[in-house]
């Protein structure tokens, strides 16, 4: 056989993904804001349902933070609230869902927003357990960071924990390193979460690729995905502040600013 008649091989290492549908790069960093507002709008359309769905976290928060007091557990309340962040996309579905009907002009109710069946199926599922053990190892480090420095006597409990952390060298060097350890994990959850989950309650695909396209395109717009962060957390933690009643309307606004957030970098879903 002449070299020229040889059938040509293509190696299998290159996978077969679709081209046709591109997703949105280098977005301004003023797109955030415009997520808001569409949040802000969704939030409005039916907004019982909206506002049903935050008393639902709100009251669940609620239930767990007492927990923690019934229970002795007070000392990992502070990670187990910066937890929440990390499980916040996947608790949000509902709202994804609320929003891609208010777009395609379907019925929205709030038992359509609880009851949620992804496209993707089961997927979603193994996406929330990765979320769900991502915090749980989070909420161990803390565990292990405060042991470093303060060794391990007991948890001085809640009213003396301002005069321990800033009132004391070792307080301020447990500060700096434990927000510089939680706001790794903070940036890997937000980076394979922020599009994966709504990408997986649209569209059939698995987790793991939904998860590292997630990355990619955090990576690929940095700038507005720094901008909403900073909004996300800044309502955060205004809602802590009014003792997580702000939940009731931050959360919804939020998750619905996610869902545009999708939409804005994915114009077309891929079939």
């Amino acid at each position: 056989m002449r070299q020229q008649d040889r059938p040509v091989i293509i190696p299998a290492v290159l996978p077969p993904l679709p081209r046709d549908r591109r997703w949105s790069r280098n977005l301004p960093a003023g797109a955030a804001a415009g997520w808001l507002l569409e949040g802000w709008k969704d939030f409005r359309v039916h907004s019982t349902t909206s506002l049903a769905y935050g008393m639902l976290v709100f009251l669940v928060s609620l239930l767990i933070v007492g927990g923690l007091y019934r229970f002795g557990l007070d000392y990992i309340l502070f990670p187990a609230l910066a937890g929440f962040m990390v499980v916040g996309p996947i608790i949000a579905i509902g709202l994804y869902e609320k929003s891609r009907r208010i777009a395609a002009g379907a019925p929205i109710s709030l038992s359509r927003m609880i009851f949620v069946r992804p496209r993707s199926g089961a997927q979603i599922l193994f996406t929330g357990v990765l979320l769900c053990l991502l915090m749980l190892l989070w909420m161990r480090a803390a565990v292990i960071v405060y042991a470093l420095f303060f060794g391990l006597r007991p948890f001085a409990g809640l009213s003396h924990i301002s005069s321990m952390l800033f009132l004391t060298w070792t307080g301020w060097a447990m500060l700096i390193v434990g927000t510089l350890v939680g706001a790794l994990f903070a940036a890997l959850s937000f980076a394979i979460s922020a599009y994966s989950i709504p990408m997986l309650l649209e569209e059939r695909v698995d987790a793991l690729s939904a998860m590292g396209t997630s990355v990619a395109v955090v990576g690929q717009n940095l700038r507005p995905m720094l901008a909403w962060g900073a909004i996300v957390l800044g309502l955060f933690l205004l809602s802590l502040v009014t003792g997580l009643i702000g939940l009731i309307v931050v959360f919804p606004v939020l998750g619905h600013g996610t869902w545009h957030a999708y939409r804005a970098l994915r114009p077309a879903a891929a079939t």
